[in-house]
């Protein structure tokens, strides 16, 4: 019976996804890290149920009318949880951060700044004191109002907006506008605005051409679309949008990087003449402390920062103001963040600096008592940067916190107090605690997928590496901390790029290489002399010709909604619903594939619009959501689950596994291949209709990497891949790079950033930046083939290389 000063968290009952009516004691005041092979259940123990049941018990302590304010997430199935604390959480954040946020914003340390400088600053003779919002470009009261707080001009030309000036608007001249739907809109409303589309763009009137690209305007008129011959147009009203005004709103709005990067490419980039790239007004540029203005402090590394502080002096509200200033600081460099200035803008750092930064914010919160819920705070580092992330972990603990973990990097894992291993597979096949207890004791369950790793009972194997077919090579890198940087890239082999957290790895790659073959693709007609100029972010590339197609394959989501989904991204629901319609009843009743799909009218269940859930609205309190009372979550109406496949409906299709749906579907050429390069990656636990929502970063990766697999091949592929393993245990690492493997024998090149050291001693060649990051990094340090790079004096990851590579 727990007594109320038990020491444990005791969960009872928990059913949360594929937990298996979990019982597990977990004691406080401990770092408890949480174990098991992707997919296992893991996150659903220590999020879905133990930090759910925290937070729903909160906000049963709120009043009923705040909480309709606060988005939650439901009660957790879970039969009683006892000895639990209030509860913070820091989850993976995989949205891309605005062009205004910075590492001030992300650390509120430019907040404590422009409180110095309000209330402690020397301001002008017979200036007025200023308010601290008077300081932040981010405000109307501070933004310089030439470039609204950006601090750069973004311009646009003709040549860049027409690249091709022999081809007419219907042919696509205006190469800014947007492909798809979008563009022909755009098109067929300058047609109706009385605007010659099918005339060459050199014959144009100037005048006109000035119009169509740069006007504000944005006139209304009513198209009458061309009809198609399988489907009726009716005539709507079209708003027109200049070119420069899609690209200047795609590129300040758009959340989609893709997008962003598209548009940059048609714009030039100036710092601004008014403010001169410091984002403030005149007024608040005047006022100074320690002799410097906000941005001139606000531009040094934050160890050069903290230098001018500690030496500034002042009267007694300087000093508080300097001092609460100073111990921030110090949470960030403790971190090892200290090349870092405030004004770095958050979409130029690493994930790894991200979560190291957010880390920083809640060491400095001050809290006791509580249990931190963590998930996986050494995705993106250095082993190097491992072993500070365990200082500030431990810092946690010792001021009287719990700090539970989920964590796939071993050398985590060997510093925890208690383990929580979950398995032993994934999917229906984990669900369970096999051991809940001190790490050493795993070495006792055999069942355990994880043991062999901690324990290191898999040494790497001894391979030959592979001996590269040519070379691709970028000359004077200039982007961001990379700096004159000549790098050489081989092609037919597998590639690792090293380096600690903010040494340039994701700048070279998935920037620089990926810019210069993305432009190379996108002047197919060009000459090879005008191919190379095109590199971005160099001043010269080589050996572009022979990459035939570039793949990145990143672990952003597959899609924002439930709607997407396994089978709607691998195109396996289309097979599927062809199948459905071609069976004797869908026939009979003259059903389509269209019929089958819960994404638009006809097939799918109206009362639910094919969700499968329904949100109940309640007075003065959260929305709630349950399932659709008519379809009890299946998504579509009784007509169409009529229908059925060897005996399954379509939801009960949807609701297989992968694994299962191998089997069903064994003799069917066009899902079999899908389906077996699914279980090729390690995918087989999750069902076909599960929601791009409920999916990891991993699982996301890893159904992008399947989706390419299951494409024919042509000519040669280049994949690049930034830290393909963050998310992913040992053993599905082992899995993950038979695959890449796979993709290099068969003759393409595989080029990753990565931090796991057993991926880069199995690699052909080693990149290896640094030393340090930020201005102290940038270089290349080491590269050639990993014994080499292991013996490399300068390299902060030589060390730990060596320790991965083969004994032998």
């Amino acid at each position: 019976m727990p007594t109320p000063h038990d020491p444990y968290v005791r969960v009872r009952g928990a059913r949360e996804h594929n937990l298996q009516d979990v019982r597990v004691d977990i004691p406080r005041d401990t770092l408890t890290v949480f174990t098991g092979v992707s997919g296992s259940g893991k996150s659903s123990l220590a999020f879905g149920t133990i930090y759910a049941e925290a937070q729903r018990r909160y906000f049963e302590s709120v009043a009923p009318y705040a909480r309709r304010l606060i988005h939650q997430v439901g009660a957790p199935k879970v039969g009683e949880i006892t000895g639990l604390p209030p509860a913070v959480s820091l989850e993976q954040r995989r949205s891309a951060p605005g062009a205004r946020s910075s590492v001030g914003t992300v650390t509120t340390l430019s907040n404590s700044l422009r409180m110095l400088f309000s209330r402690a600053g020397e301001y002008p003779p017979g200036a007025e004191r200023l308010d601290s919002d008077a300081f932040s470009p981010n405000t109307a009261a501070g933004a310089c109002p030439e470039c609204h707080g950006l601090g750069r001009i973004h311009r646009t030309t003709e040549e860049l907006l027409v690249p091709d000036p022999g081809l007419s608007i219907r042919a696509g001249a205006i190469a800014a506008w947007p492909g798809a739907w979008q563009g022909k809109n755009l098109r067929d409303v300058l047609d109706a605005l009385g605007y010659d589309i099918d005339r060459p763009w050199r014959e144009l009137d100037p005048a006109d051409r000035e119009w169509i690209l740069f006007t504000d305007e944005q006139p209304v008129v009513t198209v009458h679309p061309v009809r198609d011959a399988d489907r009726i147009q009716r005539p709507y009203q079209g708003t027109y949008m200049s070119a420069r005004r899609y690209v200047m709103h795609t590129f300040a709005d758009s959340r989609s990087r893709t997008l962003r990067a598209k548009a940059e490419r048609f714009l030039t980039s100036a710092p601004c003449p008014v403010c001169g790239g410091s984002r403030l007004r005149p007024e608040a540029l005047a006022v100074t402390f320690a002799g410097r203005t906000i941005a001139e402090l606000a531009g040094l590394p934050l160890t050069a920062l903290a230098e001018v502080l500690s030496a500034a002096g002042g009267d007694d509200t300087a000093r508080v103001l300097t001092g609460d200033l100073l111990a921030r600081i110090g949470t960030v460099t403790e971190l090892g963040l200290g090349y870092l200035s405030l004004d770095r803008t958050a979409p130029t750092l690493s994930s790894g600096e991200l979560q190291r930064l957010r880390l920083a914010t809640q060491l400095r919160s001050g809290l006791f008592g509580v249990v931190y819920v963590l998930d996986e705070p050494s995705a993106g580092l250095h082993p190097a940067d491992t072993e500070s992330l365990l200082a500030v972990l431990g810092r946690l603990k010792e001021a009287g916190n719990t700090v539970f973990v989920v964590e796939h990097q071993m050398d985590v894992v060997r510093q925890a107090d208690w383990l929580v291993d979950v398995g032993p597979l994934a999917g229906e096949h984990g669900g369970r605690v096999l051991h809940s207890g001190p790490p050493a004791a795993l070495a006792d369950v055999a069942e355990s997928a994880t043991r062999r790793f901690l324990f290191d009972e898999a040494p790497a194997p001894v391979r030959e590496v592979r001996t590269p077919s040519g070379w691709l090579r970028l000359h004077g890198v200039d982007r961001h901390n990379v700096r004159g940087v000549d790098a050489a890239f081989p092609l037919g082999v597998f590639t690792a790029v090293t380096g600690v957290s903010g040494s340039g790895k994701s700048t070279l790659v998935g920037q620089v290489l990926a810019g210069a073959l993305a432009d190379r693709q996108a002047v197919d007609d060009a000459s090879e002399e005008q191919m190379e100029r095109h590199a971005s972010g160099c001043a010269s590339a080589e050996g572009l010709a022979a990459v035939d197609r570039l793949v990145q394959v990143d672990q952003r989501p597959i899609g924002r909604t439930p709607r997407s989904n396994l089978a709607t991204y691998t195109g396996l629901f289309d097979v599927v619903r062809k199948l459905f319609a071609a069976t004797d009843v869908a026939r009979e009743r003259g059903y389509r594939a269209g019929r089958f799909s819960f994404n638009v009218a006809g097939g799918r269940c109206e009362t639910c619009q094919g969700e499968g859930f329904v949100s109940v609205e309640l007075l003065f309190l959260p929305s709630t959501y349950a399932p659709c009372p008519d379809c009890h979550g299946a998504r579509y109406n009784p007509e169409t689950l009529a229908v059925t496949l060897r005996g399954l409906n379509i939801a009960q299709v949807l609701d297989l596994t992968v694994e299962s749906a191998a089997g069903f579907f064994a003799d069917t050429p066009g899902a079999g291949r899908s389906l077996r390069t699914l279980l090729d990656v390690g995918l087989g636990y999750l069902r076909l209709g599960q929601p791009a929502t409920e999916l990891s970063g991993g699982e996301a990766q890893r159904i992008k990497l399947a989706a390419e697999l299951q494409r024919a091949r042509r000519g040669h592929t280049l994949y690049l891949l930034d830290e393909p393993t963050t998310g992913l245990h040992p053993a599905d690492v082992e899995v993950l790079m038979r695959q890449l493997h796979g993709l290099v024998d068969a003759g393409s090149t595989v080029v990753v950033v990565e931090h796991d050291m057993a991926v880069v001693a199995g690699s052909d060649w080693v990149i290896d930046l640094g030393p340090s990051g930020g201005d102290r990094g940038g270089r290349i340090v080491a590269a050639g083939p990993p014994v080499e790079v292991a013996r490399a004096e300068d390299s902060r990851t030589a060390a730990y290389l060596r320790a991965a590579l083969p004994r032998d």
